[in-house]
Formats: C-alpha cells, sequence, structure tokens
C-alpha cells in the first residue's frame, strides 16, 4: 500500500552510494588496495612469522647462542646435523654452537639493522631534502652539492673507512649505514618538494600569513608521506644487503655477536664438510626477508600511487 516506487529505491541506492564514496580518505583507499595485493599480503604474512620466530623463538632454545655443546663438536659432520632429540633444532656450526639460537640472534640483528638505517634515512634525507627543496636559491645550490660530492664516493669505501675507524660494534655499524643511507632519500624529498612549493594550496597559505615552517609541517611533509613511506620501505632491504656484504667481508660486528651475512659466510666456508644445513637454514631467513620487503614495498607503492587511482 506504501510501497516505494522503482525511481525512488533507484535514486535512494545512487545517494547511498555517492555518500560511501565521499566519505572515502585517500588513507581508506589506499589500505583497501593494499590489502587486495595478493603478492604484496602474502609477504606480510611470512615476515610477520618470521618476527614471531626472532621474538619467541628463544623460548624454546635449549642452548644460549655462544654456548658451545662440546660432547657433540667432535664430529660436526656426523653428529651436529639438525635434531629435535638433541635439542639443536638446526645443528650445530664448526665450532659446536646452537644454530638455531645463532639465527635467531642474526635474524635479530639484520631487521635491527635494516628498520634502523631506513629510519635514519627517513629522518635525515627527508629534513635535508625539504629544506632544500622549499626554501631554494643558494641554500639548496649548497645543500645539494654536499649531496652530489657524497654520493660520488663509494658507499661500500665508506661504510668499511667508518667501521675500521670507529670498530666493530653495533653503534658503528648503525652510524655508517645512517651516514650514507640518506643521501639518495634528499634528493627524491627535495624534488617532491620542488614540485609542491608551487602549487596552489601552498601559495594561498602564504596569502593567508601562514608562516613557512607551519607550512612545511601542514603541507609538504604530509603530501611527501606516499613517495617517502614507500622509498623506506624499499631502504629496508638495501641496508640489510649492505649489512651483509659487509659482514660476508669479515668487517660487520664482532663475536659472540653475528648477522644472517656472518652466517652464510660461515656455512659457505664449511660446504666442503657436508654441513649444508649452516648455509641453507640462514640462506633462507636471509632471502625471505628481502623478498618480503620488496614485494610489501611495490604493493605500498602501488597502493599509494595517485596514478593508479
Amino acid at each position: 500500500m506504501f510501497g516505494t516506487s522503482p525511481k525512488t529505491a533507484e535514486l535512494a541506492a545512487d545517494i547511498s552510494d555517492f555518500e560511501a564514496v565521499r566519505g572515502r580518505s585517500l588513507l581508506r583507499d589506499g589500505m583497501d588496495r593494499f590489502l587486495r595485493n595478493k603478492a604484496a599480503m602474502a609477504s606480510l604474512v611470512l615476515l610477520s612469522a618470521i618476527v614471531l620466530f626472532v621474538l619467541i623463538g628463544p623460548l624454546f632454545a635449549q642452548y644460549a647462542n655462544d654456548e658451545i655443546d662440546w660432547a657433540r663438536m667432535a664430529d660436526i659432520r656426523g653428529q651436529g646435523a639438525p635434531s629435535i632429540a638433541t635439542g639443536h633444532y638446526f645443528g650445530l656450526d664448526e665450532l659446536g654452537r646452537d644454530l638455531y639460537a645463532r639465527v635467531i640472534q642474526a635474524t635479530r640483528t639484520s631487521l635491527l639493522v635494516g628498520l634502523i638505517g631506513a629510519a635514519m634515512a627517513l629522518v635525515v634525507g627527508t629534513a635535508w631534502g625539504v629544506i632544500a627543496g622549499f626554501y631554494g636559491g643558494r641554500l639548496d645550490s649548497v645543500m645539494m652539492r654536499v649531496v652530489d660530492i657524497l654520493l660520488a664516493i663509494p658507499l661500500t669505501l665508506v661504510l668499511i673507512l667508518i667501521l675500521v675507524i670507529a670498530g666493530r660494534s653495533f653503534v658503528a655499524l648503525f652510524v655508517a649505514l645512517g651516514a650514507v643511507s640518506w643521501l639518495t632519500m634528499s634528493r627524491i624529498v627535495r624534488g617532491q618538494t620542488l614540485a609542491l612549493r608551487s602549487r596552489e594550496f601552498v601559495e594561498a597559505a602564504r596569502a593567508g600569513g601562514v608562516s613557512q615552517p607551519k607550512i612545511i609541517l601542514r603541507h609538504i611533509l604530509p603530501n611527501l608521506a606516499g613517495v617517502v613511506i614507500v622509498y623506506a620501505s624499499l631502504l629496508v632491504p638495501e641496508m640489510i644487503l649492505a649489512e651483509s656484504f659487509i659482514s660476508f667481508l669479515g668487517l660487520g660486528i664482532s663475536e659472540p655477536h653475528t648477522s644472517l651475512g656472518r652466517l652464510i659466510a660461515e656455512g659457505a666456508g664449511t660446504m666442503a664438510y657436508g654441513t649444508i644445513w649452516q648455509l641453507l637454514i640462514p640462506l633462507f631467513f636471509y632471502v625471505a626477508i628481502i623478498v618480503t620487503m620488496f614485494f610489501i614495498g611495490d604493493g605500498l607503492r602501488d597502493a599509494l600511487d595517485p596514478k593508479d587511482r
């Protein structure tokens, strides 16, 4: 008796769809696009499993990372293989130490190196690039010439020099990686800032009497978030690769600490004795972290790219 006509129902549906679209934020849209990326989501699940292994794995370790099993180190090839019965789930290394505990420590070190290196690049590179690009002029020229000079120096040489001078420690490693990781980030941020500072909303803020620091905080940095987040996510595996290369050369952190690069180097040196697990197990964690981070970064790039909306 009081039924709704088809046109009224169609109009109500259109209004509902319009309200749903109007209330959709850019962050929500990017999140939905990222969740639909199967490769990125699978990589996120695998990386979460590795992080969970690092966090709760020590609860199941039967030995410390620097503890030597004197009873089984006499014949590593025969008795050092992975075994649940002996408590050496990943086997022993060439010195009789539990590889399970050492892999946990090495994975934690590599993840910290990647995250801290990317964080330092995020803070220093973003600040340097925003200041140079926003203020421009002679300040921009001087700041970017400094970046060009530093980029002209081989980054591996810089890492080696810092580690040799400062010593093989966690602090020296983080300082060395942070000293070379922000350079490319600053150039990317500076280019984006140059494009943003002439946009209409920035000019309107200037005309309204908004101070330059507030313009940077309220208008420039929020519009740089997508680019910065994507590059920072791709920078994490680069930092891990750099640390692994240094550790493979024997210039990384010193014992009793270790990293995945150092474990891989040790495993490669014992392959002739048939202890293949010393290489394959840390190599699996190393490759898994690198590949998953690249897929996650690629997924973030696709999700936050305004051209694909």
